[in-house]
């Protein structure tokens, strides 16, 4: 009789598309999945492949860490947790305290998240960061700009996609504005004026396993003011391998030597590259779809293995250099609540457009689609970043999407 034990992994989920695919994420490995997942997550889990699937509606700490004793006593302990969602993170570093088993615990995945902290850490390594100040009850709007400078950004500490984010123009707007937050949870920086770029990969053993560079065309606070927004990834060459070698440091600074990455930085207006703020997961939006689709690497199948120390599923001398790829958001249309009358599709009218997913006529919508659920996406193929990015522009001058007040 064998003693060979199969590992068993608990994968929390919220996924409702290929990201949450994770059981095609372990081909090839010798290992059973338990999932936690949330109702809208169920459709994309093989119930029949997985060791058990329990479907709960919340993923906080008290319940996650029941229903994970409850698996442990039905079906043997963990050998890791894995939830790869941003909203996730700490919840599933503290539920592999909880269980004893290996992986990154919360005062690590907290530079990920802390934006203050993150800052502290790459500014400490002689990176250039945005000036800022952690709030708290003592902080006046004078002190605070003090610090500072006006203009400047006021954000929460933990958020990501751009939630919550507003630029402060003078002192007067900036009192306002902090009679209306709590100060616990938010910080100020500096206003650097520039090109938002990502870099997005995956780390093993302190050295990249696949990076690539992109900038941002519109930003993330552009749409979440309801303006369309896109990336394009940057052409092999000078500019992005000084992006990657500043995103190194970066990354050093914060001990991550084994797993994903999406760290924003801006290419200030001078030529300096500016820290801005990281999250230990893929990127969001269309950036898998087309790193997948166009450049052969599965982000998230990468960081599913990674955060569990499994081999990758994809050999990087075998991978090309990303270029030519990008996308274009369109957000959910305003006001809202909104219903979808009418829209444009592209596939046939743009070149470069290869994919389009478009809302459904009479869709409604209520603000909270994140960048999945929304009023277009559309992805792009094209010879070189200077392609992508006029594709991009003809996707935004093209697109119409009528909506009219849902009641």
């Amino acid at each position: 009789m064998s003693d060979h034990r199969i590992p068993q992994y608990l994968v929390i989920n919220r996924f409702d598309d290929e990201c949450g695919h994770y059981q095609r994420f372990a081909a090839g490995i010798d290992c059973r999945l338990a999932f936690v997942t949330l109702p809208a997550g169920l459709p994309v889990i093989d119930r029949s492949a997985a060791l058990d699937t329990v479907v709960v509606d919340s993923l906080g700490h008290d319940t996650l860490l029941a229903k994970a004793e409850a698996l442990m006593a039905k079906h043997g302990p963990f050998d890791g947790v894995v939830g790869i969602s941003e909203r996730d993170v700490i919840a599933t570093a503290r539920l592999r305290a909880d269980l004893e088993v290996p992986g990154w615990r919360e005062d690590f995945v907290r530079r990920f998240k802390d934006k203050p902290t993150m800052k502290q850490a790459v500014a400490a390594a002689g990176l250039r960061v945005p000036a800022f100040v952690a709030l708290d009850e003592g902080s006046s709007a004078e002190s605070v700009a003090e610090a500072v400078g006006l203009p400047l950004v006021l954000k929460p500490r933990a958020e990501a996609a751009s939630r919550g984010v507003v630029v402060i123009e003078d002192l007067e707007e900036l009192r306002t504005a902090l009679k209306d937050v709590d100060r616990a949870d938010h910080q100020c920086e500096e206003y650097v004026s520039g090109t938002v770029l990502h870099i997005d990969g995956i780390r093993r053993g302190g050295g990249f396993h696949f990076v690539s560079a992109s900038a941002y065309l519109n930003t993330c606070l552009d749409f979440a003011h309801g303006l369309p927004m896109g990336s394009a990834v940057i052409d092999p060459g000078p500019r992005a391998d000084r992006a990657v070698a500043f995103t190194a440091g970066c990354l050093d600074a914060l001990g991550l030597d084994d797993g994903p990455f999406h760290l924003e930085l801006i290419e200030a207006d001078s030529g300096e590259l500016v820290f801005l703020e990281v999250g230990i997961r893929p990127g969001g939006a269309d950036i898998p779809t087309i790193h997948r689709d166009l450049f052969g690497i599965d982000l998230f199948a990468e960081a599913f293995r990674v955060t569990l120390g499994l081999p990758p599923a994809t050999d990087p001398a075998r991978l090309p250099q990303p270029r030519g790829g990008g996308w274009v958001a369109v957000p959910e249309p305003r006001p809202l609540p909104s219903r979808v009358v009418s829209r444009t599709p592209l596939l046939d009218l743009v070149p470069e457009v290869y994919g389009e997913i478009l809302p459904e006529v009479g869709r409604v919508f209520t603000g909270d689609g994140g960048y999945d659920h929304i009023g277009g996406r559309f992805l792009l193929r094209a010879a070189d970043s200077a392609g992508v990015e006029a594709a991009a522009a003809e996707v935004i001058r093209r697109y119409r999407l009528v909506a009219e007040p849902a009641r």
